[in-house]
């Protein structure tokens, strides 16, 4: 009879394209998961593996036992979300990844009221026994990451110029939108405008997060339609940097309102228009823990911060 945990053993290699690259993200070391697959293997009477280079393939009858397994397992996610659980108590452990400035804007005031609902001192887990592990990545990262179940539930951003896959197993529920600033030195020529538009901005020297990534992408759109390309001098994950650069006079930056901190003395945010800069922030998981407990009580309580933002986040 094969077991469940041969099977996921076999679906994480299938997702992560490599043994190392499954037991790094099951937790197991690269001899634990072979072992599994070896099982697997005698369990099933097929060859599921076979080496290529120094990595490895599925067999087409590995792929086919990889998507009855994943079927499986989705089944057993969906029985354990819902049968198995008691809908007025959220409990265990909840895998969230989101965008850093989601952490700092919408995480932080969430895993507040999680704590206060149920007096942890820590603000991570309440009397339901819910506990809420947080790892930042960007949205592409945390949609993978979230569609093979290394975690459960992800927040994330689409641009309005930059677009997000979202994978057909999944769920994507909008929580507010969050416009984008450029920020300005005070002593910049633009600094005192109430808005700008692109053209205004297609000579200016730039510091940004690093190339491939969304908010870098949804920069680079800014200027695409003037058949432009922003000059970027620095490259930077943290929008704190930003800052402090636009407070030296080294560069200008596109910075979102969301997670955004009170901006110090010399620096000034004006709208960029035509068209304006925003994304739209939103939460995925699984179809098969949509009435999961742990999910809805945490997406109720994202909601309810995020709609105690909207307004400021949108505001001209």
């Amino acid at each position: 009879m094969i077991e469940i945990a041969a099977l996921r053993a076999l679906v994480a290699v299938e997702q992560q394209g490599s043994v190392v690259a499954a037991s790094e993200a099951m937790g197991f070391s690269p001899s634990a998961v072979s072992q599994q697959i070896k099982k697997l293997e005698k369990q099933s009477g097929v060859t599921v593996l076979e080496r290529h280079g120094r990595g490895v393939l599925l067999t087409d009858r590995g792929m086919a036992l990889a998507e009855y397994g994943r079927r499986i397992l989705g089944e057993l996610e969906e029985l354990q979300a819902t049968l198995l659980a008691d809908p007025s108590k959220p409990s265990g452990v909840l895998r969230l990844v989101a965008f850093s400035t989601a952490c700092r804007g919408l995480l932080g005031p969430m895993l507040g009221k999680l704590g206060t609902a149920g007096g942890s001192s820590a603000g991570i887990a309440g009397s339901s026994g819910l506990e809420v592990r947080v790892v930042a990545e960007d949205p592409r990262e945390a949609v993978q990451r979230v569609a093979s179940g290394e975690a459960d539930l992800g927040v994330v951003h689409n641009w309005n110029s930059v677009p997000l896959v979202i994978p057909e197993n999944m769920v994507h529920e909008d929580l507010c939108l969050d416009t984008a600033d450029v920020l300005l030195n005070s002593a910049h020529p633009l600094a005192g405008r109430t808005a700008v538009e692109p053209s205004e901005l297609a000579d200016e020297h730039w510091i940004s997060t690093p190339a491939g990534a969304i908010c870098n992408e949804a920069l680079l759109a800014i200027l695409a339609g003037l058949g432009r390309v922003p000059d970027i001098r620095v490259y930077d994950p943290d929008f704190s940097t930003h800052i402090a650069m636009v407070q030296q006079g080294v560069a200008v930056a596109l910075v979102p309102r969301l997670g955004r901190p009170e901006l110090p003395a010399g620096v000034v945010a004006v709208p960029v228009v035509n068209p304006v800069q925003q994304r739209q922030v939103g939460i995925v998981y699984r179809k098969t823990m949509t009435a999961s407990p742990s999910i809805r009580h945490v997406v109720r309580l994202l909601q309810d911060v995020a709609a105690g933002l909207d307004a400021g986040l949108n505001m001209g």
